[in-house]
C-alpha cells in the first residue's frame, strides 16, 4: 500500500468513527458504482449521508476538502443515486466532506462540512 494510500484508508477509519461518535449509522464503506467510490454511506436522523473523506498531511495546494470538485461531485451524486435505487430509499439525502489534516504530532485535524454540495449545483 503507497503512502498515500495508506494515509486515506486511515483517514476513512478515523472518519467512521467519528460519524459513530455523532450517532451516525454506517451502512457502507467504499461502496463502488461504475468509475465513482463512495468512502462512507450513512444514516442519520433519517437522511441518506454520502461522506466523501479527504486526507493530507500538507497544504501546499489548498486544504484537503478543495480536492472536491465538480466532477467528483458528479460521480458521487450518480453513485448515491444507484444506491438509494438498491436500497429504495426515497427520502432525504445529503453530501458531507470531512478533511482530515494530519498535523506533525501525528495528531489529525477533522473539518466535518455538512451539506457540503448539492446535486446539480455548481460549487
Amino acid at each position: 500500500m503507497t503512502i498515500q494510500r495508506d494515509l486515506g484508508h486511515k483517514g476513512e477509519m478515523i472518519a467512521v468513527k467519528y460519524l459513530q461518535r455523532l450517532g451516525y449509522q454506517i451502512l457502507e464503506t467504499n461502496w463502488r458504482f461504475r468509475r465513482a467510490e463512495i468512502d462512507i454511506i450513512a444514516m442519520h436522523d433519517l437522511v441518506l449521508v454520502c461522506v466523501e473523506v479527504k486526507s493530507r498531511s500538507y497544504d501546499y495546494f489548498g486544504p484537503p476538502d478543495a480536492a472536491v470538485g465538480r466532477k467528483k461531485e458528479a460521480l458521487l451524486t450518480d453513485a448515491l443515486q444507484a444506491y438509494m435505487e438498491i436500497i429504495e430509499h426515497e427520502w432525504e439525502i445529503r453530501f458531507d466532506i470531512i478533511s482530515i489534516m494530519w498535523q506533525r504530532e501525528g495528531t489529525p485535524e477533522i473539518k466535518h462540512y455538512v451539506g457540503a454540495f448539492f446535486p446539480g449545483l455548481q460549487s
